[in-house]
C-alpha cells in the first residue's frame, strides 16, 4: 500500500468512526512496510488540472450552447461557436496552467537558490531563524534547540526546512508541460460534451427538433457536471455527492443565466 493509499483508508476510517480500521492502519511493522513502497504515480500530480480543466470546460461550453439556443439561432452556430470556444478557451487554460506552474517552480528554485546561499555564508544567523520558527510554533526552548540540532546536522534536511518552515513552500516535481496538457485535454474532452448530439446531426446527416437537441445537450452536460465535481473530492476531500450537487447547480445557474440573455438578445440574431 502507498502512503497516498494509507492516507484515503485512514480518512475513510476516521469518517466512518471505525477504530478497528484505524488501529490496523498504524500498526508498526504495517507502517514500516508501506514506507518502503513507492508513495505514488505521477498521474497524480495533475489531478487537481484535470478536474478542474474539465469542469472549465464543460461550464464554458454548455454556457455557449445555452446562450445560442436561448436566442434560437441555427444550430451551425452552436457549433462554430462551441468549438471555437472550445479550442480557443481549452488552448489558453493549458497556457495559463503552464505559466503558473512555470512561475511556480521558477520561483522555488530562486528562493532555494538564496537560502542555500544564506546557509552557506551566515550559517548561525539561519539556525537562530529556524530555532525562532520553532519557539513560535510553541515548542519548549530545549525542544526546539533539539529539533534544529537534528535539521542542521542534514544539509538537504536543513534547506528542506527553511522552505518549509520560514517560506512556506513545498517542492513541487510535476511539470509546466504535464500540467498544461492535462488541463487541455481534459477541458477539450468534457468541453465537447454539451456539442456532441450536434456534432452528430451534422456528421451523420439527420435532424432533431431545436428544443430535442437541446435538452439531449443538456442531460449530457448535467451528468458530466456532476461526476467532475465529485471527483474533486480527490483534490478537495470534501463529500463527493455534495460536490457533485454543487458543481451540478451551479454549472446549471451559469447555463440558466447564458439561456436568458441568449433569448433576451435573440431579436438582434436574425
Amino acid at each position: 500500500m502507498s502512503i497516498s493509499r494509507r492516507l484515503e483508508k485512514a480518512r475513510a476510517a476516521f469518517d466512518k468512526n471505525n477504530q478497528n480500521a484505524s488501529a490496523l492502519l498504524h500498526e508498526v511493522d504495517e507502517i514500516r512496510k508501506d514506507a518502503q513502497e513507492q508513495h505514488g504515480s505521477d498521474s497524480s500530480k495533475y489531478i487537481g488540472n484535470m478536474v478542474f480543466g474539465g469542469l472549465d470546460g464543460i461550464m464554458t461550453t454548455f454556457a455557449v450552447v445555452s446562450g445560442v439556443a436561448g436566442a434560437q439561432l441555427n444550430p451551425a452556430i452552436i457549433i462554430i461557436m462551441g468549438l471555437a470556444n472550445l479550442f480557443g478557451d481549452g488552448f489558453s487554460m493549458g497556457l495559463g496552467a503552464f505559466l503558473s506552474r512555470k512561475s511556480e517552480k521558477e520561483y522555488y528554485d530562486h528562493e532555494y537558490a538564496r537560502e542555500t546561499w544564506e546557509l552557506e555564508h551566515y550559517p548561525e544567523g539561519e539556525r537562530q531563524e529556524l530555532l525562532e520558527i520553532y519557539l513560535k510554533q510553541g515548542y519548549p526552548p530545549a525542544n526546539a534547540q533539539k529539533i534544529v540540532e537534528v535539521k542542521t546536522a542534514n544539509k538537504e534536511l536543513w534547506l528542506s526546512a527553511m522552505m518549509a518552515e520560514e517560506l512556506g513552500l513545498m517542492k513541487d516535481d510535476s511539470s509546466p508541460v504535464g500540467a498544461a496538457l492535462t488541463t487541455f485535454f481534459s477541458f477539450l474532452a468534457t468541453g465537447s460534451l454539451p456539442l456532441l448530439v450536434y456534432l452528430a446531426a451534422l456528421l451523420f446527416k439527420f435532424t432533431l427538433p431545436g428544443t430535442t437537441s437541446f435538452l439531449i445537450s443538456v442531460a449530457l452536460s448535467g451528468v458530466a457536471l456532476f461526476a467532475l465535481g465529485a471527483a474533486k473530492y480527490f483534490v478537495t476531500r470534501r463529500n463527493p455527492f455534495f460536490n457533485g450537487m454543487e458543481m451540478l447547480l451551479v454549472g446549471g445557474f451559469a447555463a440558466g443565466v447564458a439561456y436568458l440573455v441568449g433569448a433576451l438578445l435573440k431579436g438582434i440574431g436574425g
